[in-house]
């Protein structure tokens, strides 16, 4: 038999124009039976792939119209830069030439971005060792890189990528940046203002022509999204002051030759201020609308508030939400009277119909158990839909600690107009941890920490913890473990084992300490959904170092009593925490009360503490804080109240601007005790820190301080308070919170140790 070689070539430099080439090659072969399938030119591919992308089989009659799907199919795979179809007598035979594969990924010159964060999002596209190289993909790269300089205002950056060929069919892929400087905002015109300064607007924003501080918070580059955020700043404001019509016509973003410096111009018509004539009610209230009208903020005679009206409106419909409505639309419809410069506001409620939760479905959870979280939940399955048992829910599980992200999403049922499910969406978080931890305090010089934490083991919501923390005055060695829903009713209890070491602020040269050791039960039960109450007991033994340079205090005790103290306390105490961040609160309320009474043992004494916080926010930036704390001990059985259960006030978290602990009654040999009876008040005003925008990271903070420490045969003498006076700044840092605080006493008494400056900082690596 005479063999005979027809050839169909198909070339193509990308994938595109390999399938327009195949779309016209059926001219080229004649149809003939394929007795054989062959691959030739095969470096990496496995021959499977070939043979599994193929729309030919042995056997199967090839015809132009298979050729050219043969040929589209095979480079849909993006494996390979060129493919032919061969046919040798009846075998068919497939020519590839494979595209290079990626051997390095690598940036050079990038200063705005980190390294392996490129290479994620390279990877994430699929340019990244291993993988074929795609010219076109490394050219969308390479636009999307400058994109994101664009993002930073580096509009003059230049991105080169570069290919290299190495040995075995594989390139290096090199993007060279070159990065420039910054473009700055230079200028921020606002242009048909009328009723507010020009700069009183631009102080809405967080985009600015930069201060001081630019290097640290960037606020003088320009950023398309910063932008339409002061915008609608801007609008919010108007809004908010009774110019009920304000636009922004236009607004103009100008950048220089040199790509280095920008101009925005906002144009704004700002309309006539109207005033509140009226509001009215109308719709289906179910009968209550005094109880609606109490939601009222809108007040006749007033400016028109924006901010007010979206707040009544969500009061609206949110009430509605308590009686199982859990569709009802609520729509502020103005009527505006143009020639008298009024605003009378209807209120169109409708209910729609009622709902109750038929389900309650949680997704997101891949390690905590359903049970942890559905406990949490107010809102039952087969009741009448709650907004207020819902919000609440959807904050008790908030609190758990164990999610960056909770939200509760309410479905409609498929044929069933008058039920909803729930979906509760969570994204968790770590919440195991082994920390080693080092720290710096003016007082507590150099500290170091270990520890082990899960507050969620094996997904249960219980805690398990050991901590080990030294430092120049204190020593802690602690293991607890905490079951939150020790009974069903959400009884939590907490076991405790403790070893701690401690001795006076003022080193006198002496090694003497206070070494003590014991454990404890506690129980926590919920009086409501706000208030828990503490209780349990314990056992400690407090032993009393001697050494050189001891208190006379301390000396005196051990001669009456042993240098050895065993007391059996119980603890009884109570909480209850409002604040909207525990780190940088800006409102809300804190309160605490702990008390301890030992009932058995060589020590018999009563003490309590309560400490209240409330945050008062003034404004977006302005927040006003104050704290109390008092503190109260006594002896029972006619002893006198332990030394080691002293008090001591004086430094950071007490009053600054005296040396820490240094406060009260002193030892013949000028070290303080402390006392049996504290009082501490903190006044602060806390704002951004200038520069900062709403950074609530770093914040500065004028304050006030005034407390004491009394002895147990002295009376409150409030004329012997210390008072200070001062700023300090507060910034969580990479590094952990740092606190640094100047203070001048503006009451203080000859003997008192004095420490302006002080500061904390605290670090985990």
């Amino acid at each position: 038999m005479r063999k005979t070689t027809n050839r169909l070539g198909v070339r193509a430099a990308a994938a595109a124009a390999a399938l327009a080439l195949a779309a016209n090659a059926a001219w080229a072969l004649a149809p003939f039976k394929v007795q054989d399938i062959r691959v030739e030119g095969l470096q990496r591919v496995e021959p499977g792939t070939i043979f599994a992308s193929l729309p030919l089989r042995v056997g199967d009659e090839y015809n132009d119209e298979k050729g050219a799907a043969a040929i589209r199919a095979l480079f849909a795979l993006g494996l390979f830069k060129d493919v032919r179809l061969e046919a040798s007598g009846n075998v068919l035979v497939v020519v590839v030439e494979e595209r290079p594969t990626i051997a390095d990924v690598d940036f050079a010159g990038t200063k705005e971005f980190d390294k392996d964060t490129l290479k994620k999002a390279m990877r994430d596209v699929g340019l990244t060792e291993g993988r074929p190289f795609d010219k076109a993909l490394a050219d969308r790269a390479e636009q999307e890189l400058k994109r994101q300089y664009i993002n930073r205002s580096l509009y003059g950056a230049e991105v080169v990528t570069t290919v290299t060929p190495i040995e075995r069919n594989r390139v290096n892929l090199t993007f060279t940046v070159t990065e420039g400087e910054p473009a700055k905002i230079r200028e921020i015109r606002i242009v048909g203002n009328q009723a507010f300064s020009e700069s009183t607007l631009k102080g809405l924003f967080e985009q600015d022509t930069g201060g001081w501080l630019s290097w640290y918070t960037k606020s003088n580059r320009y950023s398309r999204s910063k932008l339409n955020a002061d915008l609608e700043a801007l609008r919010s404001y108007y809004l908010a002051r009774g110019y009920l019509e304000f636009r922004i016509d236009s607004t103009q973003v100008a950048i220089s030759p040199d790509k280095q410096d920008i101009s925005i111009t906002i144009n704004v018509s700002e309309g006539p201020s109207y005033v509140v004539s009226g509001v009215k009610l109308e719709g289906n209230y179910l009968d209550r609308e005094d109880e609606f009208k109490s939601f009222v903020t809108i007040r006749p005679g007033e400016p028109y508030n924006a901010d007010r009206v979206a707040e009544t409106t969500k009061a609206f419909t949110d009430h509605f939400g308590n009686f199982g409505f859990a569709f009802a639309r609520v729509e502020a419809v103005p009527e505006i009277d143009r020639e008298h410069n009024r605003v009378a506001l209807v209120l169109r409620a409708e209910p729609s119909r009622r709902a109750y939760v038929r389900r309650i479905n949680v997704s997101g959870n891949n390690r905590t158990r359903d049970e942890v979280i559905r406990r949490e939940f107010r809102q039952f399955e087969a009741s009448w839909y709650d907004g207020d048992k819902i919000k609440l829910s959807r904050d008790r599980v908030d609190r758990l600690g164990f999610f960056t992200e909770v939200n509760v999403e309410t479905q409609e049922v498929p044929g069933a107009p008058d039920q909803v499910d729930l979906v509760v969406n969570v994204q968790e978080k770590p919440t195991g941890s082994l920390q080693l931890g080092a720290g710096f305090s003016s007082a507590e010089k150099i500290s170091l920490s270990f520890g082990i934490k899960q507050e969620n083991v094996f997904g249960s919501g219980n805690y398990l913890g050991i901590d080990v923390n030294t430092s120049k005055y204190r020593r802690t060695l602690v293991f607890s473990t905490t079951d939150p829903y020790f009974t069903q009713d959400g009884v939590s209890r907490t076991l405790d084992l403790y070893y701690r070491t401690a001795k006076p602020y003022e080193d006198q040269g002496g090694n003497y300490e206070l070494v003590t050791a014991g454990a404890s039960v506690r129980f926590g039960v919920p009086f409501s959904e706000v208030d828990t109450v503490f209780f349990g007991g314990g056992a400690e033994q407090t032993r009393i170092k001697a050494g050189t340079n001891i208190p006379a205090a301390y000396l005196s005790y051990a001669e009456k009593f042993g240098s050895s103290s065993v007391a059996v306390p119980l603890t009884i105490g109570w909480s209850r925490d409002d604040r909207d961040s525990a780190l940088a609160p800006n409102s809300g309320r804190y309160q605490r009360l702990n008390s301890e009474w030992s009932i058995a043992g060589d020590a018999r004494y009563v003490r309590a503490n309560y400490q209240y916080q409330q945050y008062v926010p003034l404004n977006k930036k302005f927040t006003l804080a104050f704290n109390g704390e008092l503190g109260v001990g006594k002896g029972m059985n006619g002893r006198p109240f332990p030394v080691f259960k002293n008090f001591y006030s004086g430094g950071l978290g007490s009053v600054r601007g005296f040396d820490q602990g240094t406060l009260g009654p002193r030892d013949v040999t000028g070290a303080s005790l402390g006392g049996p009876k504290k009082i501490t008040l903190n006044a602060e005003l806390i704002a951004p820190f200038p520069g900062a925008g709403n950074d609530r990271t770093l914040r500065w903070f004028g304050f006030v301080d005034a407390g004491n420490v009394y002895g147990e045969n002295e009376k409150w003498e409030f004329s012997e308070l210390r008072a200070s006076a001062g700023l300090g700044l507060s910034w969580i840092s990479p590094l952990g919170p740092l606190r640094i605080a100047y203070a001048h006493p503006v009451r203080k008494f000859a003997g008192d140790r004095i420490q302006k400056l002080q500061f904390q900082i605290g670090t985990s690596f």
